[in-house]
């Protein structure tokens, strides 16, 4: 079934280019691109405004691009509708407004209800507007494999280009909420390569690095395993300047060692989870707008539960579970140091 999908796909794309399907060479991904016309991007729906897709939406509006909005928390539609920015009560009305869609939700299911729910955005198989539907939101990849064959079985509203079906790529981003914000997200791409080098340019206008990963599904498996290694290097950070302040080494001192040395990573030099130690960090801010502990947990379980799956024994994955799961939540490990943002 996911085989014949992904042919109906790249038969539809290669369909758009004179040139064939392996867009190595730079000649050959510029012509794919431009066998896509400009009008095809200009209208932009995107679905779920929390602490990441808000600043998404907004680096998409700075660079031009005219955006639909909607998110089941009327606040949160409130602070862009006072903008300008067009909202919609459901995710089929996003739909109906918008060439292309990108969503950024909290959980799979979330994802699932706002594709195939009685209001999503494919709502009883009905012809759609949208060509491209793009999900940035951490999910497990066999998620992503079956909505992209389900989403590979619609239908266009009239040829787009000579685009036919849809398509659908699993799109999601590194950097949390601080890259959100300056527009500097790594995206992890999954699907056809043919649409993703095709929106690059709009995934560039929200982030400065787009990785191509492979099959549908591929994006979010590299996703959650770029989560987990950065939940198990965050308490490890975490623990060793814990006992390193038990020892009588500030947590700046301990610091400039661990970025000057073997043990520097993302959790040192820049998402640092001593308060103080790093002006701009979560930790500095009282923890305000840093990624949720709960969803560390979340793609731990993803990771652990993908890993099932296939057989794979993951012991650290599962030790870190241990600490973070029961609480959903990564409160301190010893009194002086805490871990990511308590909930």
């Amino acid at each position: 079934m996911m085989s014949m999908a992904i042919c109906r796909v790249r038969a539809a794309l290669l369909s758009l280019s004179n040139h064939k399907s392996s867009l190595i060479s730079s000649s050959s991904s510029s012509s794919s691109i431009r066998s896509f016309s400009s009008s095809q991007f200009e209208s932009v729906g995107f679905i779920g405004l929390g602490n990441m897709g808000s600043r998404m939406v907004n680096n998409l509006l700075k660079a031009g691009y005219n955006v639909t909005v909607h998110d089941i928390n009327c606040n949160a539609m409130k602070k862009f509708s006072v903008m300008g920015v067009p909202t919609k009560e459901t995710p089929f009305e996003v739909a109906e407004a918008s060439d292309v869609v990108i969503t950024m939700l909290p959980s799979s299911s979330h994802v699932f209800d706002v594709f195939t729910g009685p209001k999503g955005l494919l709502q009883g198989g009905n012809p759609l507007r949208p060509w491209l539907l793009i999900d940035s939101s951490t999910i497990d990849p066999q998620t992503s494999r079956k909505l992209s064959v389900t989403v590979s079985k619609c239908n266009l509203k009239g040829k787009k280009d000579n685009l036919v079906i849809p398509v659908m790529l699993d799109a999601p981003v590194s950097g949390g909420v601080l890259a959100a914000e300056a527009g500097t997200l790594t995206f992890m791409v999954g699907g056809s390569e043919e649409a993703f080098l095709a929106a690059k340019p709009l995934f560039l206008s929200m982030g400065k690095n787009t990785i191509y990963c492979g099959k549908a599904g591929n994006g979010s498996a590299a996703k959650i395993c770029n989560n987990l290694a950065m939940a198990i290097s965050m308490l490890g950070v975490s623990e060793a300047l814990a006992l390193g302040q038990s020892l009588g080494i500030s947590a700046s001192t301990l610091t400039k060692v661990f970025n000057s040395s073997s043990a520097r990573c993302w959790s040192s030099d820049s998402y640092n989870p001593v308060p103080g130690v790093m002006e701009g960090a979560p930790s500095s801010r009282n923890y305000d707008g840093g990624f949720a502990s709960k969803l560390m947990a979340k793609d731990l379980i993803l990771a652990a539960e993908s890993a099932k799956d296939i057989g794979q024994k993951c012991p650290l994955t599962s030790h870190a579970l241990e600490i973070l799961e029961p609480r959903l939540g990564w409160t301190r490990i010893i009194d002086k140091t805490y871990c990511c943002c308590p909930d």
